[in-house]
């Protein structure tokens, strides 16, 4: 763990699901934290484990038996899925965090490895859930692309298959949209538009903004804690408006950079890890720094995300899903409403929230 202040987020609630975690502005969320908040005991739910487990050793059974008999691997894992999501909703938190273990150390999990989704999600090579990385494989982006070219061809049928899972389409979905935000406030407010990125990742979405090719931004900020993301985007973007820093919610909140202001601000993946008390502190951060009618935009995926299941046992990527009321009432904490146009919205397919909040001119 990073010296320095330090966040503790608990209570990380996901229909009751806990995990304890721990954000320092340098790992964010590792493997070892998640492992750690699986790890608590049952108490007096034993019973209610047991039963538990015997139903997913059953559902494990069966995987294995579709394996061996060849069946499609897309034939093998919307089952699979579903049942998984299923028992997610249905159990108390405790019994659902006990059974990932299981799930990963049986052997039916190499058959899922295979997939390159999978795979890099769950070994996090870069030592947190959700990195850039990832990230462009649920973008089918061409970074990516020797790597699903070199797996089996059972992994690439069901990368086929996890790359269009809900979730990940609505991952792509918020790429464009940030695109559109930004081509859209530049156009309205002129060659002086000064955007910033938290936690950037690669910065797919610039990729495709016209106002960036166009040179009609005066500058595009993109803040991340991971220096490989950060040197990607400073090679890819190099001569353009596209400035980048290697910054976290920790030096942010801390005011360690000196950024001036901005139109636009947006964190799309960031706060699916923050705890409401962190998710505040940094929305009332990010609001200072807007200009008069700047916007400041974050997203969260959504509860009743129907790949849950897999995604935090499979890929061992624990996220924190919110309603439309948790995204409200991180906006309310953070800001006078008279001061503020704001909304909460759904993307197309209704798995990713988004909060628009737009400073009065």
């Amino acid at each position: 763990m990073a010296e320095g202040v330090r966040y503790a987020i608990s209570d990380l609630l996901t229909k009751g699901h806990f995990v304890n975690t721990i954000l320092d502005g340098k790992s964010l969320i590792t493997g070892e934290t998640i492992a750690a908040g699986l790890g608590r005991t049952l108490d007096d739910r034993s019973e209610a484990f047991e039963t538990a487990r015997a139903e997913l050793a059953l559902i494990l059974h069966t995987t294995q038996q579709q394996i061996s008999q060849q069946k499609a691997p897309a034939e093998i894992i919307q089952p699979l899925m579903a049942r998984l999501e299923a028992m997610r909703l249905r159990l108390h938190a405790d019994v659902w965090r006990a059974l990932a273990p299981i799930i990963q150390n049986h052997p039916v999990l190499d058959y899922f490895l295979e997939d390159p989704l999978t795979r890099w999600s769950f070994e996090k090579p870069r030592g947190y859930s959700g990195d850039a990385q990832l990230l462009d494989y649920i973008y089918c982006d061409p970074h990516v692309a020797e790597s699903i070219e070199s797996a089996s061809e059972t992994g690439k049928a069901l990368y086929g298959y996890t790359q269009n899972v809900p979730s990940c389409v609505a991952a792509r979905e918020r790429r464009d949209l940030l695109t559109r935000y930004v081509d859209e406030i530049a156009a309205k407010r002129g060659a002086q538009t000064e955007v910033l990125a938290i936690a950037a990742g690669h910065l797919r979405e610039a990729k495709r903004s016209v106002a960036l090719r166009e040179g009609r931004l005066k500058r595009w900020v993109a803040l991340d804690q991971d220096p490989q993301s950060v040197g990607l985007i400073a090679r890819d973007f190099a001569g353009t408006a596209v400035e980048t820093i290697d910054g976290s919610v920790r030096t942010l909140l801390a005011r360690s950079h000196k950024l001036g202001t901005f139109d636009f601000i947006y964190a799309s993946g960031l706060y699916d890890y923050l705890q409401d008390k962190v998710a505040v502190k940094l929305t009332k951060t990010c609001l200072r720094m807007l200009k008069p009618g700047g916007t400041f935009l974050f997203a969260n995926y959504a509860e009743g995300n129907p790949d849950a299941g897999y995604r935090e046992t499979f890929m061992n990527w624990v996220l924190l899903l919110r309603s439309e009321a948790d995204m409200w009432n991180i906006i309310n904490a953070s800001v006078d409403r008279n001061d503020v146009e704001a909304r909460v919205y759904f993307g197309e397919n209704h798995n990713v929230l988004y909060a628009a909040v737009e400073m009065r001119g």
